[in-house]
């Protein structure tokens, strides 16, 4: 049995994919698994140190601007492609696989739709509650098409019928536990936690909005929070120091650049704060807990707050978009939440309803059932 993934660009695109393959690695005797990337994005890095086999395909995604260096990037771009449909079609036909599965990123185009003009089943995974350009593409060919959440379908254009498998989450957060995750952080038990962060590099609005309220939360002691500034967010730190905090600390507000122990304050938290990518979602509703999110404008088809309105529809959590972002508004907004203990429950019970824990499972299941 061999199996060829194709995806990169994003850990949000690659993390899923490695966790099915390596699933599938674990459950499935005589499995071949090949994974299809470029060598100038993280897929390079990530799939080689999970054990996988690797092979790169020179293509580049189109910029949509009419600027001269856009043009020009545009037409190398063409050029690219026709390479990289070569390119697959050899590695495809190296490496014979039973079942081609596509998780996103534009490097998935090509080798998907060479895998369906060789008559090889195939299938893909959308992360996002708003399809991307190569998987509104790919959904009109390939013989399956899984979703994250449900409201991707009214995007897509599908062969078959979708079928809606959810995310796969780190295991070590479905084990996670509230009460053991509070006692390893030394959170009191009349205290709520409020954790916050923008990401791993950070985002420089969100620092912005949270220096004032931090500064007050340490001097009130009203709740306990951790926040994190990201790796590109080292003038925070200094500015925090300057307002007497040591190693971050001050008072019960704990601010880190990296958050290197998710699982634990994820599981201790009374409310998440930060962005809306599908992965960081997923992990907030397995968990069931209540959030505001504040979507970044910066991505893709503006994708992001199409994830977050997932869960406002449905109750799950709440939404500051990043034009309304200020220390103010996000301060009331905590404050209110904190102090209806009620309405957190709410939003916590219907933010664990939408998770889906054998995500792995079922994606896994559905790839398997594809192999003639």
């Amino acid at each position: 049995m061999r199996i060829l993934f194709a995806t990169g660009g994003t850990a949000g695109h690659i993390n899923p994919a490695l966790a099915v393959a390596s699933y599938i690695r674990e459950t499935q005797e005589n499995c071949e698994i090949l994974f299809v990337g470029t060598s100038d994005h993280m897929e390079s890095r990530l799939v080689p140190n999970a054990g996988f086999d690797f092979k790169t395909i020179d293509i580049s995604g189109f910029k949509r601007s009419f600027s001269p260096k856009a043009i020009v990037h545009n037409v190398k771009t063409v050029a690219r492609l026709v390479k990289a449909s070569g390119e697959s079609k050899k590695i495809i036909k190296d490496f014979k696989p039973d079942v081609v599965v596509g998780f996103g990123g534009y490097v998935s185009g090509p080798v998907l739709q060479t895998a369906v003009k060789l008559g090889i089943p195939t299938c893909i995974h959308e992360q996002n509650a708003f399809p991307g350009i190569t998987n509104k593409t790919l959904a009109k060919e390939v013989d399956c098409v899984m979703l994250t959440v449900e409201d991707a379908k009214k995007h897509l254009e599908p062969k078959n019928e979708v079928i809606v498998t959810g995310l796969p989450v780190r295991g070590e957060l479905l084990k996670a536990d509230r009460d053991f995750a509070r006692a390893q952080l030394g959170i009191p038990d009349d205290k709520y936690l409020v954790l916050s962060f923008g990401g791993s590099l950070g985002a420089t609005p969100l620092n912005e909005a949270m220096f004032g309220i931090l500064l007050s939360s340490a001097e009130s002691g009203k709740y306990c929070h951790i926040h994190s500034v990201g790796t590109n967010g080292t003038e925070y730190l200094d500015k925090f120091e300057k307002e007497g905090f040591k190693n971050g600390k001050k008072g019960t507000v704990d601010v880190r650049q990296y958050i290197d122990n998710m699982d634990i304050c994820m599981a201790a938290a009374d409310l998440v704060i930060g962005r809306a990518g599908a992965s960081s979602l997923s992990e907030i509703e397995a968990l069931g807990k209540a959030s505001i999110l504040i979507p970044s404008p910066y991505v893709a088809e503006n994708h992001q707050y199409h994830n977050a309105m997932a869960l406002v529809n449905r109750q799950a959590g709440f939404i500051l978009e990043e034009k309304d972002l200020t220390s103010e508004k996000l301060s009331e907004m905590i404050d209110s939440l904190l102090s209806d203990r009620a309405k957190l429950a709410e939003i916590e019970k219907n933010a664990k309803a939408m998770s889906i824990t054998d995500s792995r499972e079922r994606i896994a299941s559905i790839i398997l059932s594809l192999i003639k």
